[in-house]
């Protein structure tokens, strides 16, 4: 099997902005690692052309979520953000000023090249890299319900066109109304 990093993947997990994306590693020797090192485990992602190759992390990343608790819930910040300038803008909130500490895992996920045509991100691969979490455990962090609404929306919004998943969709509520993403 041969992966690829999408165009969307590397604008998303290769910024220049500091403590942004993955920490400690660049596209080349990202690639080379995860093409050339067998997983932990294989998930199933949320549809069937979506799978998660987990690996021990072997970057300097931080987790991607943080709890929220009353001695850091003052740090909250939101916007209105669109991931590329064809998307909508969405609400979407981080923390400023935590120090999250170094994941554990990272869980790639990979879309399969068929799918990655449709969305137009096509790649010379079985697969493309869309996304990384970086986590405590070997075990997927619930999609952003924002994210899930997006893919519902369709390719034409930033979507996958996948439908929701009611309670997939509760059960992201439970956990991101509890935790954000830091920057």
């Amino acid at each position: 099997m041969h992966i690829a990093l999408t165009e969307f993947a590397r604008g998303k997990l290769f910024r220049k902005a500091a403590n942004r994306g993955l920490q400690g590693t660049n596209p080349d020797d990202f690639l080379a690692h995860i093409n050339t090192s067998s997983p932990l485990a294989v998930l199933d992602g949320y549809a069937p052309f979506c799978t998660l190759h987990v690996h021990a992390n072997w970057t300097d990343t931080p987790v991607s979520a943080v709890p929220i608790t009353d001695a850091n819930r003052h740090m909250l910040h939101s916007a209105y953000e669109a991931r590329s300038d064809d998307e909508l803008p969405v609400l979407v909130r981080w923390f400023e000023g935590v120090t999250p500490p170094r994941a554990d895992y990272l869980l790639v996920i990979l879309y399969d090249r068929e799918q990655l045509q449709r969305e137009g991100d096509a790649v010379d691969a079985d697969w493309g890299v869309v996304g990384c979490l970086a986590t405590a455990e070997p075990a997927e962090t619930p999609m952003a319900p924002i994210t899930m609404l997006r893919n519902a929306l369709g390719v034409d919004e930033g979507g996958s066109g996948v439908a929701i998943d009611r309670d997939a969709y509760a059960a992201s509520v439970a956990f991101w109304d509890t935790h954000a993403n830091w920057r």
